[in-house]
């Protein structure tokens, strides 16, 4: 807990209050906006607003797209099922074919008029005694084949209300997609639209923080599967950010909490927002490395605590996976996984 106490207010001062001054509260460490904003400014805060958004509906994406493997696997188990189902149903039947075969050619005839043509009424009753069981036996298993054609048709039911809703979280997955690339396009497009000495700045204040190691005091992580996804984490550090990406070679910011939580044997959600509850959660005064870090309300972007108010996170496109003050954006949550 001694470590921890750098983590109050003023605690805050020593690790992020230069950093703070080039960072907007709506992203990512993108550049601070003043108060009579130049026209250049108001472009990077407009970028700002495109890059969140655009996080927004990255997440929405990765959403969507763990909801469609889901459901494509689904459907291919139930599938599986329908097809061995049919196969019983298809031997229940020929099976039955065959009782029905016999038990036609053994008992035609009314079985009264049966005994009395009978030259051995002994020989007789012994066949009518078998066909009555063998009769019994077909009604069994008339009624199995009945029970598996039910159960058959409620799999081919679900399936069909499965493989509509995989139509439709693949319809989402296009539309969030889109959203994103659209976002991403404009944001291009303002950023072309900097003089060179502005675009450089703005690159310098985007680069902030990424090759500086920061002090992470004596912070001891929460468990040793935390140490783990830390050093994860910090192997991925300069890789780039790719949007709706996993690792090991590009992250999105969920994605890269979640390959991380994963080379420690812990499977985490896909999205911010499921990560955000993928654990128990305490308050940021109490962070250790390996906590799970989640901003704004709709926890629309993560990175992971590593101590001394710092977190490891992959901010946004152009910004590779980096070193940040844990204020960088208000807010945060804290989850211990």
């Amino acid at each position: 807990m001694g470590s921890h106490r750098r983590l109050a207010p003023s605690g805050f001062d020593r690790g992020t209050g230069a950093a703070l001054c080039v960072m907007s509260a709506a992203a990512t460490a993108l550049g601070v906006v003043p108060a009579t904003a130049a026209p250049h400014d108001d472009t990077r805060a407009k970028v700002d607003r495109l890059y969140e958004e655009a996080e927004k509906a990255t997440e929405a994406y990765n959403k969507a797209d763990e909801r469609a493997d889901k459901l494509r696997d689904q459907v291919r188990r139930a599938q599986d099922r329908i097809a061995r189902q049919q196969e019983d149903i298809n031997s229940k039947r020929d099976a039955l074919g065959l009782l029905a075969g016999a038990q036609y050619r053994s008992g035609g005839i009314d079985p009264s008029l049966a005994l009395l043509l009978s030259d051995d009424p002994a020989d007789y009753l012994d066949k009518a005694a078998r066909i009555a069981r063998i009769s019994a036996h077909q009604a069994g298993e008339l009624k199995d084949l009945q029970d598996a054609m039910r159960v058959l048709a409620q799999e081919r039911s679900e399936a069909a209300k499965q493989l509509t809703e995989l139509e439709k979280s693949r319809k989402a997955v296009a539309t969030h997609k889109r959203t994103v690339e659209r976002k991403l396009a404009q944001a291009r497009r303002l950023l072309n639209s900097l003089t060179a000495s502005d675009r450089a700045a703005y690159d310098r204040a985007s680069r902030s923080g990424r090759d500086i190691l920061p002090d992470f005091g004596n912070a001891v992580a929460s468990s040793a599967r935390a140490a783990a996804a830390v050093a994860a984490a910090q192997s991925a550090l300069g890789r780039p950010y790719v949007w709706g990406a996993n690792g090991p070679y590009g992250f999105d910011c969920s994605g890269l909490i979640q390959w991380s939580y994963a080379q420690a044997g812990v499977s985490l959600p896909r999205t911010s927002q499921g990560q955000r509850y993928a654990g128990r959660q305490v308050p940021l005064s109490e962070a250790q490395p390996g906590d799970v870090v989640t901003y704004r309300s709709d926890a629309s972007h993560v990175g992971m605590y590593v101590g001394n108010g710092q977190v490891i996170h992959a901010p946004y496109p152009g910004a590779p996976v980096r070193y940040d003050p844990v204020g960088m954006i208000p807010g945060a949550t804290v989850t211990r996984v």
